[in-house]
């Protein structure tokens, strides 16, 4: 059955082609696993809400006539504002509007949340871009750039609001221009198109342009909101999508709301908000948390931006997912809002989730990948700009920067023929992380470091779950040892100078690039030797090895312009020339610009598999696809073959270097 909706339709009809419905949502309540929703171009200021759930065989499609022709809006447009003085304007809307959820009373906070709790989930908007929140009115009629902004101009056109006589009463200053003469609108609706209730599942939604939700702080201990999302089902697909301007988060892969354990630290303070995230997996699975019922979904050719938490969210239901082929950039930029679950994406439980083939930019940070990512890829992907912009200062509660972030998970977690070009590349405070095949013009940091708190005079550990092969059943919990890495074949640069250890950034452990804070773990040899003897071992003997160092691997990488180099590396490159390395933008597609490739003379790598890169330690899974088989890495960053041999690197040859990125 197809259904058909058109906003332009002189009156609500039954969904037929001749007489369509106005509101996706009238749809959404009688669509039945087969059934298609074709949606006319118009815009659509509603929530929808589906109701019933597809399958795996007979899915149920929500698509937009034309590309992004079809608006789902949760913002109302709003008129009539009165001119105060200078640059200030007046409106007013009565409450009533809001029904149960009022953004304008809501303020963002919740877990895990840094910054002082003194901005609301409404935003307004002039012409499609979200003005910045104020404290006081003072502040609003000032309009001062805000320091702290990646974009200081924008920052100046500022809003505040207050209540009074059952109104809620807004403020804003429009820096000269009339807002009864521009497209000024409000924030309404909470989100856009995601079911009330779980488990609805097997649900396509494409080509939509969705926008503009009053969305809430979404941590991982709590009921995760989005403007989209599949609210803890199975099989979605978002496709072909503009995700842009929700107050926190864009996309939601992410957790069910447990009253039991719903922002607990928030709420009671009496347990530590890293017990009640062993909490929430551990009832997870007592709520269905299993890969027959969650996850499985795919995100693909999205366009996701301007999100002020994460462009993707999702605590364990974005489990055996797949995100790719997406752009997404300008993420936490206004930096109003801070605190640790800010990023491009940002999973906890990215079990057997694959990155891949994505242009990720000027977010506050990339991938970050939290607890739990144990059969994760990030392949293939571009990412740059990763970091504040020059000038800018940091804000309260704001995180660090970095391309990728992998905290406290026990591994297999592949990185692999990535482009990373940001002042940091790799954070990682785990262990059982493979890098293979990149090109990182970025430090790593966080190495032994980033996980256990000492607190009243006594180390306490971070300890984190690891899983049954290629499931969510929980096989154990453990802190992290560090080390248990693998770096091969990867192109390291220095290509940012290093200032004195005073003047260190924020966002990073290390200024130098390269291999060298490796150095600290034993080689494989060294630390297999302690358990290697010729009667019973001693277990108390053996403690200062089980909770020590793991080895790591470290082999076949090439070194540029200082880069460090592990001292335990032993076929290497690391010419003498200076190199330099960053990337050109020509017609909307970006290139590599770099001359590194008239360095790497005839150093060659051998092709490595999962074999070669063995077992995570901890939950002794391989490095290997989801569903088991080998993962041989004899493909390059745009998919052409490799052969025999290789270079260094994310590319096959010099020559595959030459196309575009992006």
């Amino acid at each position: 059955m197809i259904y058909y909706v058109n906003q332009a339709a002189p009156r609500d009809g039954d969904g037929s082609q001749v007489r369509p419905f106005r509101f996706i949502n009238d749809a959404a309540q009688i669509a039945m696993p087969g059934d298609e929703v074709v949606v006319a171009p118009g815009i659509y200021r509603e929530y929808v809400n589906p109701k019933h759930a597809g399958t795996e065989t007979e899915r149920i499609t929500y698509r937009s006539a034309e590309p992004l022709g079809a608006v789902i809006t949760g913002a109302e447009v709003l008129t009539g504002w009165t001119h105060v003085r200078g640059d200030l304007w007046r409106n007013e809307v009565d409450n009533g509007l809001f029904g149960a959820y009022n953004p304008y009373t809501t303020m963002v906070c919740g877990d895990w949340y840094f910054a002082p709790p003194v901005r609301h989930t409404g935003a307004v908007f002039l012409n499609d871009q979200m003005m910045y929140e104020t404290v006081t009115l003072e502040e609003c009629e000032r309009g001062e750039a805000d320091p702290c902004s990646w974009a200081p101009e924008a920052s100046r056109y500022k809003w505040f609001t207050e209540q009074a006589d059952g109104k809620t009463v807004l403020y804003a200053n429009f820096r000269g221009k009339d807002p009864n003469q521009e497209k000024v609108e409000i924030s309404v609706r909470r989100n856009c198109f995601m079911p009330e209730e779980t488990g609805i599942g097997y649900i396509t939604v494409s080509g939509f342009d969705i926008q503009k939700a009053a969305t809430t702080w979404a941590p991982p201990a709590a009921y995760q909101d989005g403007m989209i999302g599949p609210h803890w089902s199975r099989g979605w697909i978002i496709e072909d999508c503009e995700i842009s301007n929700s107050k926190c988060c864009g996309i939601s892969l992410g957790k069910y709301r447990d009253p039991e354990n719903d922002m607990y630290f928030f709420t009671k303070h009496v347990k530590s908000p890293t017990q009640m995230e062993r909490d929430a997996v551990c009832r997870g699975q007592y709520h269905g948390w299993l890969k027959e019922k969650v996850g499985g979904h795919i995100i693909r050719r999205c366009n996701v931006h301007h999100c002020e938490q994460t462009g993707i969210v999702g605590r364990m239901g974005g489990v055996f997912s797949v995100i790719e082929d997406c752009h997404i950039h300008d993420i936490c930029n206004s930096q109003q809002l801070g605190g640790a679950e800010t990023a491009g994406i940002k999973l906890h439980a990215a079990i057997d989730v694959t990155i891949r083939r994505n242009h990720i930019h000027n977010c506050i940070m990339g991938v970050w990948c939290d607890w739990q990512a144990q059969g994760a890829r990030i392949t293939g992907n571009f990412m740059h700009d990763n970091q504040p912009p020059a000038g800018a200062e940091h804000a309260e509660g704001s995180m660090f920067s970095t391309d990728v972030f992998i905290e406290v998970g026990h591994g297999p977690t592949l990185i692999d023929n990535n482009v990373l070009l940001s002042r940091v590349s790799v954070t990682i405070p785990s262990q059982g992380i493979a890098c293979v095949h990149n090109l990182m013009a970025g430090s790593f940091s966080l190495i032994n470091s980033g996980v256990d708190s000492i607190v009243n005079g006594q180390r306490e550990p971070r300890y984190t779950p690891y899983h049954i092969r290629h499931r969510t059943e929980v096989a154990g919990f453990m802190t992290i040892l560090h080390g248990d890495d693998r770096i091969y074949n990867n192109i390291f640069i220095q290509n940012q100078p290093v200032t004195a250890p005073e003047k260190m950034p924020t966002d990073s452990d290390y200024q130098v690039v390269g291999t060298a804070p490796f150095d600290i773990f034993p080689t494989y040899e060294e630390w297999i030797s302690h358990f290697q003897m010729d009667q019973l071992p001693n277990m108390r003997e053996l403690a200062q090895y089980h909770f020590g160092h793991l080895p790591v691997w470290i082999n076949g990488n090439a070194y540029f312009n200082g880069a460090t180099i592990c001292k335990h590396e032993t076929h290497y490159l690391a010419p003498s020339d200076a190199v330099c390395v960053g990337f050109e933008n020509r017609d909307g597609k970006f290139y590599l610009k770099t001359d590194l490739f008239n360095y790497l003379g005839s150093f060659e790598d051998g092709i490595m598999n999962s074999d070669l890169l063995g077992k995570a330690f901890e939950p002794e899974e391989r490095f290997e696809n989801p569903d088991g088989s080998d993962i041989i890495f004899n493909r390059d960053y745009f998919g052409n073959h490799r052969g025999v041999s290789t270079i260094p690197g994310p590319f096959a040859n010099a020559a595959a270097a030459t196309s575009a990125l992006w």
